[in-house]
């Protein structure tokens, strides 16, 4: 069975795999870009943004993240019950008390955020305190816990921003490619098919990666939720009152979607995109992980 340290090694590799398959794609576009346009700098700048993507990402994304959000933080006087509450499960998974934000928003979500244990940020929604009894927001703040321990949220959150910058660098040279043309048919017509190729499907793969190490995490922390608080019940019956709410929230985007303990985008797929949805999306079923939880009983 998970606990809470148990993947955190695996998670650390997989950040920096992550890290390097982002330099290695915004590599090989930049030199197909090059090749297309026939200009060698093309692959220069393509390198010196990958180098500082990679760094950004690393040392930036949870400032990212709390922005995107809109994240505000809170003080043990002005949230007194979810400061004690946080500060008493880090105590217990032994992990340093990490800051807390608070979303002002009436959707019922929680996340966690930043590079290490020592960075880290467990933010809820307003929403959320309003419906969870104590035991339940006690199980919502050990699954956020249980990311922090187990280096969830260094990948999760670094994915963010590399992900979404392989789509914005695609999305950049289909744009230039398709209105801007080659510069006096310099590319031949195996560069020109490859450097298409690579720009559509980069985004494509790298998203398709990202929401399989989600789905799988999230499983990995509810266990190891249930396992810090040893009441998978509450936690369970969380997700139940979560789930059931359905409102997006104010904020939200497919970029930060995985962070949060249940899809922000909300409302519930039905028919043919029901089965898209469970190849895409970044959440397994409520059902699946209710139904895990009180197995553990």
């Amino acid at each position: 069975m998970a606990t809470l340290y148990t993947h955190k090694d695996s998670n650390i590799r997989r950040t920096w795999f992550l890290m390097f398959g982002f330099f290695v794609v915004v590599i090989l576009l930049g030199w197909l870009v090059s090749a297309y346009f026939g200009d060698p700098s093309i692959l220069v700048v393509a390198v010196i943004f990958s180098i500082v993507m990679n760094v950004g990402a690393y040392w930036y994304s949870d400032k990212i993240v709390l922005r995107l959000t809109h994240a505000k933080p809170i003080t043990r006087d002005s949230h007194r019950e979810l400061w004690n509450i946080v500060e008493n499960l880090s105590i217990t998974a032994g992990l340093p008390m990490p800051r807390v934000y608070i979303v002002e928003d009436q959707a019922p979500n929680a996340f966690a955020t930043g590079r290490n244990p020592e960075k880290a940020v467990v933010a809820v929604t307003s929403g959320l305190l309003g419906i969870l009894e104590k035991n339940e927001l006690e199980g919502v703040i050990a699954h956020e816990l249980s990311h922090i321990g187990n280096r969830d949220m260094l990948v999760s959150t670094v994915a963010v921003v590399l992900v979404g910058f392989v789509a914005i660098v695609s999305d950049l040279f289909l744009r230039v490619s398709f209105f801007g043309g080659r510069d006096n048919g310099k590319g031949n017509a195996f560069i020109v098919i490859a450097a298409l190729v690579v720009a559509i499907l980069a985004p494509i793969a790298a998203q398709l990666i990202h929401f399989a190490i989600s789905r799988k995490r999230e499983f990995l922390a509810d266990a190891s939720g249930a396992l810090l608080t040893r009441y998978p019940e509450g936690l369970a019956s969380a997700l139940e009152k979560i789930s059931a709410h359905g409102r997006p929230m104010k904020h939200q985007s497919h970029a930060t979607a995985h962070l949060f303990i249940a899809n922000p985008l909300g409302g519930k797929a039905k028919g043919f995109k029901h089965m898209a949805d469970s190849l895409f999306t970044t959440h397994p079923p409520v059902e699946k992980r209710v139904s895990a939880l009180r197995g553990m009983k």
